[in-house]
């Protein structure tokens, strides 16, 4: 028999292994083709085109989504082999050299990889207009998607899914040279270690584990305050050591532990659920700790990135009303072309000045001790100061007596990195004259545009003391550079009814302002600016985090797959003895819910205090953005876990 005729005999009797391995392959050249078309498509380059990060984001998401891919085909070509060892096995004891069961595996590789490219290939080219008019409704921009195909993408995929081919070959030649005759035909039937009895050094170990995740998930929610102590890369090296290590003793030891005394405490008496949950578990225990701590820290990574870049998104409102607290904000009066505009067309609006003033404060009176150590005695600076008249239309019953004062638009990253506490004492200095205030509140609702404050405070003080600013500022030629702030704000009805006339006379009368150097600010075109920003990044974000589910989830799922059937005797001679089927069923159930359940929640867990320690830094909402993507991956482990389960159900009946 030629080589060419065994190799097909060969596919043909393995196809119900290598529908497993044909399915990981087309899905991963479907996700990697599809994210290469994507970046050509015309209608998704002029989408991005006002994001500069867009190209170099999608440039460093494709090799991630490589090491991804190649993680996830590794895995399941070494499952490959591994339930395929007795078959190998035989290949030897009946004659044939290593080298030849090599180029027989060769062969079969190149021919699976070649046919996975071309039909992933064209699923992808399907699947990349889907992709991007998904991407073009996140970044709320209205265009007729057309179907791309470009020989640079087709070039790319064929490339690296080449290269991928080499370090799988490799991979195969590697393990049927190393591996022994009769250890091919005992693979697939070894356990990872004896269930013994559980040592206290065991017991320690896995109470130390708890006791490490514990210290992390505490780092973390300190990381930005004074009680974390050190510098902040190395405190987050610290809680990424100690949560990924304390996961793998958990797993390791620490489940273990709890299993052994769930086990004890029933003295032998164990339901034949009980057996068929803890005994694969206990069995596998070694190298099942590492698989879910893999799984466990991919799921809380990719939950966790995901997470944040949606909290960017889901805030481009609230973001753009902070940084731009008016649908149009103007300074020094250049809102004057503008408002004419607007009467013109006899379009109404409301105008609401503010007037500014500055002090110089001393930011030692209310900062925390371990900000004003770094400031080496630098700790006067120079802050914009507004009237309680202007203040009052935010906070019409606030009342200032002359040493008091108010701190507003204190939020975001500053406001939780240097918190300022009410009832603390601050000087200020007043054209060089200084006074003692006491902070009587501190709001975060945004009055000024960033463009003015750039994130910084801004103090309210009384009429009174606002015009002693205003005359002493003035005795001493100390004036800023914007003196009024005006925010126009134009009726819901009329925007809704004059939008993009609105629009045009904003852009003319804005490209007229910018030739003097100056501008009007906008909301919804920063609004619009973030959308795009951001929806770019969650659209990349949640597509590598869809990679990294299907993988992990993939992974899990073709690890039972290989264990049921390893397991399939030991059902035979359940149903023979006399167990129903829903009896084994019911203790496959409660092994999947450690399988799949235990990695999902500790993932969950470390997500959520991995974006809680810093998620002001992304935006203004946590818990919406948080429960949708939670939700979301809860979604799909459940829909993997049902797989397996079906899996399983199927292997029990045919079990006789």
């Amino acid at each position: 028999m030629k080589l060419s005729q065994l190799v097909f005999k060969s596919m043909l009797k393995n196809i119900r292994h290598y529908y497993l391995y044909f399915f990981a392959l087309i899905f991963s050249v479907t996700l990697y083709f599809s994210f290469e078309t994507l970046q050509y498509n015309p209608s998704v380059i002029e989408a991005t085109t006002r994001s500069g990060s867009a190209s170099a984001g999608f440039g460093a998401a494709t090799y991630m989504l490589y090491a991804i891919v190649l993680v996830f085909v590794l895995y399941a070509n070494h499952l490959f082999i591994r339930r395929r060892s007795k078959e190998i096995g035989l290949y030897q004891l009946i004659g044939m050299t290593k080298g030849l069961v090599i180029r027989l595996i060769v062969l079969e590789n190149i021919v699976i990889f070649a046919g996975s490219v071309v039909i992933g290939m064209g699923i992808g080219l399907l699947s990349s207009r889907l992709f991007a008019m998904i991407l073009l409704k996140v970044l709320n921009f209205e265009a007729v998607v057309k179907m791309t195909f470009r020989s640079e993408a087709v070039v790319s995929t064929a490339l690296m899914f080449g290269l991928l081919l080499v370090i799988i070959l490799i991979q195969m030649a590697w393990m049927v040279h190393r591996t022994t005759l009769l250890a091919l035909f005992n693979q697939s039937k070894q356990t990872d270690e004896k269930v013994k009895r559980f040592s206290l050094l065991n017991m320690v170990m896995g109470v130390i584990g708890l006791a490490l995740i514990a210290y992390g998930y505490y780092k973390s929610t300190i990381l930005f305050s004074a009680e974390s102590g050190g510098d902040l890369f190395t405190n987050m090296l610290l809680i990424l050591a100690t949560t990924i290590g304390g996961t793998f003793l958990v797993f390791r030891f620490s489940v273990a532990f709890v299993l052994n005394i769930f086990r004890s405490r029933k003295q032998g008496h164990l339901s034949l659920g009980d057996v068929l949950a803890l005994t694969p578990i206990m069995h596998r225990m070694k190298s099942n700790s590492k698989s879910l701590t893999l799984i466990t820290v991919m799921t809380a990574f990719s939950l966790a990135i995901t997470t944040l870049s949606y909290i960017s998104y889901y805030s481009s409102q609230a973001t753009a009303e902070q940084e731009v607290p008016g649908d149009y904000i103007a300074v020094n009066g250049n809102e004057t072309a503008f408002l004419g505009a607007l009467d013109e067309q006899g379009i109404s609006y409301q105008t609401e000045a503010i007037h500014l003033e500055q002090i110089e404060i001393d930011n030692a009176d209310f900062l925390p001790d371990y900000l004003v150590e770094t400031m080496n005695g630098q700790t006067i600076s120079t802050s914009y100061v507004v009237s309680l008249a202007d203040y009052t239309r935010f906070y019409p019953e606030l009342v200032l007596k002359n040493d008091e004062i108010v701190v507003t638009s204190y939020n975001g990253f500053s406001a939780k990195f240097a918190a300022i506490d009410p009832g603390k004492q601050m000087k200020v200095f007043i054209a060089g004259e200084q006074s003692q205030k006491v902070i009587k509140a501190v709001h975060e609702d945004a009055i000024l545009s960033w463009r003015l404050t750039s994130s910084s405070p801004v103090f309210v003080v009384n009429d009174a003391v606002f015009e002693q600013i205003k005359v002493a500022n003035t005795a001493a030629n100390v004036r800023v550079p914007y003196i009024v702030q005006t925010a126009i704000q134009i009726d819901e009805t009329q925007m809704n009814a004059h939008q993009q006339q609105i629009e045009n006379l904003y852009k003319t009368t804005n490209a007229n302002l910018l030739k003097e150097g100056s501008k009007l600010s906008s909301q919804e075109a920063v609004k619009q600016d973030n959308l795009n920003l951001f929806g770019t990044t969650i659209f990349v974000t949640a597509f590598l985090g869809l990679a990294f589910l299907l993988a992990t989830g993939s992974i899990l799922y073709f690890k039972q797959m290989s264990e049921a059937d390893e397991e399939a005797a030991s059902y035979t001679i359940l149903r023979k003895i006399g167990f129903t089927e829903q009896e084994v069923l019911r203790g496959i159930m409660l092994k999947q819910l450690f399988n799949f359940g235990v990695p999902l929640l500790i993932g969950l867990l470390h997500s959520y205090f991995a974006v809680k320690s810093g998620w002001f830094m992304f935006g203004t909402e946590l818990v919406t953005p948080l429960v949708i993507t939670m939700s979301l991956y809860i979604a799909m482990y459940v829909v993997f876990a049902i797989l397996t389960i079906n899996y399983y159900k199927k292997i029990i009946k045919q079990a006789l």
